[in-house]
């Protein structure tokens, strides 16, 4: 009897170690694949992350280039208006001479 007990302790052990060895196994195949999605996660993220730089500095040109466009447009818009005035000032310069001549030799 002692020994049949031994067998069956001995056939417990051997499974017990065979599962041991299996889940040795799949611990490794898990960790291998942990380590592989981190890899190509980290990746990815680099990835994105080079893309949305590539992407924010296109974007910061364009809008800079219609800025100056907008600068330019508005410095002619501000010279034509100045030459404008100058003109009509131009133009009623001998008036106001006359106005401000006439005011002075009243007094």
């Amino acid at each position: 009897m002692d020994e049949t007990e031994k067998t069956l302790l001995q056939q417990i052990r051997e499974k017990e170690q065979e599962y041991a060895e299996k889940l040795e196994g799949i611990k490794k195949e898990t960790d291998a694949a942990i380590a592989s999605a981190q890899a190509e996660a980290e990746s990815l993220l680099c990835t994105a992350d080079s893309a949305a730089r590539t992407e924010a500095e296109q974007l910061y040109w364009q809008e800079k280039a219609k800025i100056e466009t907008d600068i330019a447009d508005l410095k002619r818009s501000a010279a034509a208006e100045r030459e404008s005035a100058a003109a009509r000032g131009a133009k009623n310069l001998p008036k106001a001479v006359e106005a401000i001549a006439g005011y002075v030799t009243r007094e």
